[in-house]
Formats: C-alpha cells, structure tokens, sequence
C-alpha cells in the first residue's frame, strides 16, 4: 500500500488513448504504431501497451528483446481475447541483436531491427541453426549517425531479400531533427526514399513523434510515435493538439517561516532578501525531479531561473537546491491557510507544463519521464 505522503505520478489512460487516435488520424493512409521501450517511458509498459491495443494499436516498438519478451504475453492475451480478427501484434526490438538472444527472439515472436552487417550475419546464423523462418526489419543510416546500415550494406541487404535468403517486413530509418525548423529531415527523407526504393515490397517506415507533423510525404506505411503519446511536445504546432498524460504530484511535509538573511537548503545556495515562507515537500532527484531543477546552487542557474511547482492553484518557485529526498518551495505569495502539511504539490501535468519544467532543468520531457524512480507510485485513472 502507498503511503499518502510518497510521491505519485497519474497517468490519464483517456489522454493517452486520444493522443494516439490523434496521431493515427493527421496520417489517414499509415498504420500507426507506439513505442513503448523504457517501461513505456517510465510510466509502465504493459499498461501503456494495453491502453494503446485496446485504442487500435498493432505495432510496438522496444529497445532490448528482454523488453519484448516482457509485453509478448500481455498482448497476446489480448489479442486472443479481442472480438474482432485484427492483425496480430508486432514487437520490433530497435537495438540489434546477439547470438544468444536469437532464441528468445523466436520463442517471443520478436522482430529484429537489423542495423548492421553483423545483426544481418547473426540472425541468419540463428535461423539456420533452428531451420526457421522469421521476420526481420532493417534500418537505414540517413543522417543521424547513430544506428544504420549504410548504402552499400543496405544494397546487399537488398540482394538478400531479392533471394529470399532474408525475410523483411519493414525498412525504417530515423529523423534527427523532425522538431526543429531545420532542411535536415527533408535531406533524410530524401535519402530513405532511394534506400527503400532497393525494397520495393516492403513497408517503409520513418516519422517519429515529430515526423508525423510534418506531413504525409513522411508517414510511409506505419509511423512510430513516442514522446508525443505521453504528452511531450513534438515540435511547432504540436502542443495544442497533445494532452497530458502524467501528473507528478508530492505531499507538504512542513511549512517554516526562514528570515530574510538566513541560508535555505545545501551549500547555503539561496540567501533570502525578505521573510520567506517555505514549504518542504517529500520528492527529490532520488525521485526523479532532477536537481538541476533547483531555485539556486547550480551551475545552470545563471543562464535561466529554476523550475516552479502548482500549489494551491498558483505556481511557486524552486527554492535552493533540490536534494537527494526534498525540495524546498517559496510560498511566500500564497494564503496562510492554503499550505498545510499533506498539501499536494503539482511538479508536472495539466496545469504544469511537463516540457516547461523540463526546460528550466535544461533537459526534456523523456528524460523526466524515464527518469522517474521506483520510489514513485503509478497510479492509471
């Protein structure tokens, strides 16, 4: 059981499943799939997933095949309870694969995304050794540097599948700067065009979150959105149409009047100019609030001001320095009998802005909401 005092993080199924339908629905002529590695970007990834079957979702999107395997049951008992004869629900591991895990990849029904010449050797290896015969998906380098084959790899990629010696269900490849007013996606898209032209019978894929916004001429045959499902922007025009999803709230532990003069939190980092009321509350970087969000005492805090909380309706600062277990809030503007121990405090969510905070702890939406520890309690509603 939860004490009522630990942090919490609610996560709006209903925002969630309208978020997808919302991206499904700007690219009517794509598939629309999610990815839900990391835990679902740290908000539970079997919920997330069963959320977003129930929504219509077919493809998933996971880093490592252990993540795969962990969803493959949950979603098979849905299919298999499911009225209607949908197609069957694919798990793509994005991250490669290793000799030892091509057998869990099989007994999972997961498809590999082949990024290199070696993940092509090693699944074929695989299959060979186990005489079956399974999909795969490769990935193309367009720009970003990061994971892909090259255009040499990918043209004896393509004499492969042109044999039959490899069976693909999917090339993709992925867009580095889709939130940015930048020519790189339309230099990428460009590139995966004459890629995925070497596989003219596979279904393509490239948009992220981002990348749905900008159009059909990137939506291919399935996109493969993340932040965006879980209420983080996407780029220019996308956050009027994103609904929160999470909502990180904390308990008042104490309320203290602090001195002007006196010092507040570690290091001293917030001298105070005036008679402060400050109210402790129970969340902390051991929590996933990061402490760069700090009111003071940080290097980044000379460059723009620390994050604010909602409390009682109003926003508050940051003050001093988040620690491992606290953070310190200014409620020096708000009514006295508003701030009582057991009191809420909102770190993000609706009234919150999820990328705002991520802005003043010089960071972004995913890496709050992957960032949130164990100590945090999931609660769906």
């Amino acid at each position: 059981m939860r004490p009522d005092r630990m942090p919490v993080v609610e996560i709006d199924r209903a925002a969630l499943i309208a978020n997808w339908r919302m991206l499904d629905s700007r690219n009517s002529g794509a598939k629309t799939g999610a990815a839900v590695k990391a835990n679902g970007y740290g908000l539970g990834a079997v919920e997330v997933a069963t959320a977003l079957f129930e929504a219509g979702c077919r493809d998933f999107f996971v880093a490592w095949a252990e993540e795969g395997a962990a969803l493959r049951g949950t979603l098979d008992r849905l299919q298999a309870d499911a009225s209607n004869a949908s197609a069957d629900p694919r798990i793509f591991v994005l991250q490669g694969l290793e000799p030892a895990t091509v057998p869990l990849y099989l007994a999972r029904n997961l498809i590999p995304v082949l990024s290199t010449p070696d993940d092509i050797a090693v699944w074929q290896a695989g299959l060979r050794a186990t005489t079956r015969k399974a999909p795969a998906a490769v990935q193309f380098e367009t720009g970003m540097n990061r994971l892909g084959l090259t255009s040499k790899d990918a043209r004896l990629a393509a004499d492969l599948a042109a044999s039959g010696e490899l069976e693909l269900c999917l090339v993709m490849s992925h867009l580095a700067s889709a939130d940015e007013p930048t020519s790189q996606s339309a230099e990428q898209l460009e590139r995966f065009r004459a890629l995925a032209g070497l596989f003219p019978s596979v279904p393509r894929s490239l948009a992220n979150s981002a990348g749905v916004f900008l159009g059909p001429d990137y939506a291919f045959d399935l996109t493969r959105p993340g932040i965006a499902l879980y209420g983080g922007e996407a780029g220019p025009g996308s956050s009027e149409a994103i609904r929160a999803v999470a909502r990180l709230t904390a308990s008042v532990l104490q309320v203290r009047i602090a001195k002007a003069g006196e010092a507040v939190g570690y290091g001293a980092a917030a001298r105070l100019d005036r008679d402060t009321r400050i109210a402790t509350v129970g969340i902390g970087y051991a929590d996933g609030y990061h402490r760069a969000a700090s009111g003071a005492g940080v290097g980044m805090r000379q460059l723009r001001p620390g994050a604010e909380a909602i409390l009682a309706g109003r926003r508050v600062p940051v003050l001093g320095r988040v620690s491992m277990d606290l953070t310190l809030l200014d409620v020096s503007g708000l009514p006295e009998d508003a701030v009582r121990p057991g009191a809420r405090a909102e770190f993000f969510g609706p009234d919150m802005p999820i990328d705002a905070v991520a802005q003043a702890a010089g960071t972004i939406a995913y890496e709050l909401l992957t960032a949130l520890g164990p100590r945090v309690y999931r609660r769906w509603v």
